[in-house]
């Protein structure tokens, strides 16, 4: 345990010296476990169940760019042209990608020497800004490495207990589960590009995060340009209702079971959706 605690120290010297003025653009491709799955007694066919979880999942797959230099970043999620609302319709059922927020346009800045970030994100077409203090993580490092592209990378992890809540709607009423589990993060950091950061809110590795899973999420690089001719801009989402993160958390729990209530079934059959662990 020393000896990490030395090896950051050193690296993070290190760090500070060699990025005074080193910038760099990344690309992330992202994949989320949702959890969503439907059964019970509805009018959906065993196909249209199907067709809406396939549909659910893949707004679940999405890319972002991550700018950086040595003490800020923007993480942005890739815009598309003249895409269609984030939604799918099956069956006269509707589903909305709310759960974690997220949306077209979501953004993701942090400020490293302030320890605070801002992230922009959207839940059923309302704005919100969240502002607060970057979490402290405790990492373990190892000496397991593999590659990523043309990178060495090595093994860091940190554990943390969460709340994981369960929601079902069943015969028109709406249940939640909630248990507390300890889950394990693991990300691959490489100390070839000599940047503390990494996407979305992760950071504090020395060395920039190519691969990162929190056992919901799967966040991978597959693009590096460093010290690109073009001139980076870092700039903070400035559009969105301020928020805490506290604040957030509790505004998106109550649209998800807004949502879960939109799947009751109108003829009285009872229809059970299940969104969690």
């Amino acid at each position: 345990m020393k000896a990490h605690v030395i090896a950051i120290a050193l690296l993070g010297f290190v760090l500070n010296a060699v990025a005074q003025d080193f910038t760099g653009k990344a690309i992330y491709k992202t994949n989320r476990k949702t959890g969503f799955k439907i059964g019970g007694d509805s009018n959906l066919s065993e196909a249209q169940k199907q067709e809406l979880e396939e549909r659910f999942q893949k707004m679940n797959q999405k890319t972002f760019f991550l700018e950086f230099d040595k003490t800020t970043s923007s993480y942005k999620e890739e815009e598309k042209l003249n895409a269609p609302n984030p939604q799918a319709n099956v069956g006269g059922m509707q589903v909305i990608s709310v759960f974690g927020g997220g949306g077209s346009g979501s953004a993701y800045f942090k400020n490293l020497k302030e320890k605070r970030f801002v992230s922009k994100t959207e839940i059923m077409g309302k704005t919100f800004l969240i502002k607060d203090s970057i979490p402290n993580y405790q990492w373990q490092l190892t000496s397991e490495t593999k590659n990523i592209g043309n990178y060495t990378c090595y093994k860091a992890t940190f554990s943390k207990d969460v709340e994981n809540i369960s929601m079902t709607v069943e015969n028109g009423e709406t249940k939640q589960t909630k248990k507390t589990e300890t889950i394990t993060t693991t990300a691959w950091y490489t100390p070839q590009i000599p940047i503390s950061n990494g996407p979305t809110i992760y950071h504090g590795l020395p060395g920039l995060i190519l691969e990162i899973n929190d056992g919901k999420t799967t966040i991978v690089c597959t693009e590096i340009v460093l010290n690109p001719s073009e001139k980076i801009t870092i700039s903070e989402p400035d559009k969105g209702k301020i928020v805490t993160q506290a604040e957030y958390d509790k505004i998106r729990d109550e649209k998800n079971k807004e949502l879960m209530q939109r799947f009751q079934s109108r003829d009285g059959k009872g229809i059970e959706i299940k969104i969690g662990g």
